[in-house]
């Protein structure tokens, strides 16, 4: 039988760090910030960041604001927001990125692979075909051609443009 492995070495360096006594995502939330915390968007319910440890160029989180852990916690305009976040994510993505699709996941609880357990998110990842190079499976390394300031930026001004006026 033959089992195919998907490795991420690179998250390593977050696998490692000290972890915080408080909700990081909470703390993030400090409006004075934003760019240093990567944040791009802010709804009324949820705000929008890039990930400090992705998997590709433009992995984003988008995130509620209010401290909860389940998506039976959120409130009904919480979760709607957060969904209209997701659909514009998509288009801004593709937009920006020119990718051939979007993974969107969230790991509800440590058991299902959450990292920050305490506070849900959901990743929305760019996807091309063929994207796992050679650096990744070979080297152990992976590739993040584009500097997170370029992507915040990109990404800050494709959602102004795709939301605005439409808080």
């Amino acid at each position: 039988m033959n089992k195919e492995y998907l490795y991420s070495p690179w998250r390593s360096d977050y696998i490692r760090s000290p972890k915080p006594e408080d909700c990081i995502l909470c703390r993030w939330q400090d409006t004075e910030s934003d760019a240093e915390n990567l944040i791009f968007y802010r709804g009324r319910f949820c705000y929008a960041m890039l990930n400090r440890y992705p998997y590709n160029n433009g992995h984003i989180m988008l995130v509620p604001y209010r401290h909860c852990a389940s998506l039976s916690e959120l409130k009904p305009e919480e979760l709607a927001e957060l969904g209209q976040l997701a659909q514009q994510a998509e288009i801004a993505l593709k937009s920006v990125y020119a990718c051939e699709g979007v993974n969107l996941g969230m790991n509800l609880g440590k058991a299902a692979g959450a990292g920050i357990d305490e506070h849900l998110h959901l990743h929305m990842v760019p996807r091309w075909s063929g994207d796992c190079n050679f650096m990744s499976v070979i080297g152990g390394q992976r590739v993040i051609p584009e500097a997170f300031e370029t992507s915040f930026s990109s990404l800050r001004d494709a959602f102004a443009k795709l939301l605005d006026g439409k808080e």
